[in-house]
């Protein structure tokens, strides 16, 4: 079966660096595929993104190396299997809540006898390989997102559920959640408080923690904490700001003179 390289990176006790896609292009895709992201996450959750152009963002995806990942819109089995039967190494649920939230995660995304995932790899097979069956267990990745005050309740008992590989902390959420602003990167002192012990109660229970960043340094600062997945920015933002640079520059220069030239 095709390595995952998510897990390979981890092992070795690495950092992905993954990029978001919210624009339902698959030329976009492949032009994000191509500029070297660890994992490339298609967002049906809050992107513009339907199940169609996910498949042909996969497939341009798969052009290269970097793994495949899908935020589905819910903790729901039907997003979670088609997503993996169309070739996802690696599905984020938001809003695990629960032990049984996390409990219904793992079943939905492991064939049995382990869980309870329909089988029907319709394009896993041609991504994955033909022992696709036999390895998926072992090889996509599931994330717990960790976003709500109840999530952090329950905190270990998510984390202590067999079969679950990463938890993904949307800080925008968790924000909102602990009654403070809504941003990535400088947090809220309760936030940041929250953040560091998912952090470190997810060590605890061996698994990678991940968290989603509106820049570079801010996604830097939490590899330095221990993060082993973070997500910077999106294609959406990175064209507004390229766009923006640009205009910038063009905007403050200064016109030019007329030719005085009468050819």
């Amino acid at each position: 079966m095709r390595e995952n390289r998510l897990r390979t990176l981890w092992k070795s006790g690495g950092a992905a660096v993954n990029g978001w896609l919210a624009v339902p292009n698959s030329f976009s895709a492949e032009v994000m595929a191509n500029q070297g992201w660890d994992s490339l996450t298609i967002d049906l959750q809050h992107g513009v993104v339907d199940y169609q152009a996910m498949l042909g963002m996969l497939q341009a995806i798969s052009t290269t190396n970097t793994v495949p990942v899908v935020r589905v819109p819910w903790l729901d089995p039907a997003h979670l299997m088609k997503a993996l039967d169309a070739g996802a190494y690696g599905v984020i649920c938001p809003m695990v809540n629960t032990r049984e939230d996390a409990q219904r995660l793992v079943a939905y995304t492991h064939y049995a006898p382990r869980g309870t995932r329909s089988f029907g790899p319709v394009r896993a097979l041609i991504y994955g390989g033909a022992d696709y069956p036999q390895q998926a267990d072992d090889t996509i990745v599931t994330f717990a997102m960790i976003e709500t005050a109840q999530a952090l309740d329950n905190l270990d008992d998510i984390l202590s559920v067999e079969g679950l590989d990463a938890v993904y902390i949307g800080p925008s959420d968790l924000s909102l959640a602990l009654g403070c602003r809504p941003v990535f990167d400088d947090v809220d002192p309760p936030v940041a408080q929250a953040i560091d012990h998912i952090l470190a109660r997810a060590k605890a229970h061996g698994l990678v923690a991940g968290i989603h960043n509106g820049d570079p340094r801010g996604a830097l600062a939490r590899v330095a904490k221990g993060f082993q997945f973070v997500t910077v920015s999106s294609d959406a933002r990175i064209m507004a700001a390229g766009s923006q640079q640009l205009l910038s520059v063009m905007r403050s220069a200064p016109a030019a003179a007329p030719s005085s030239s009468t050819y």
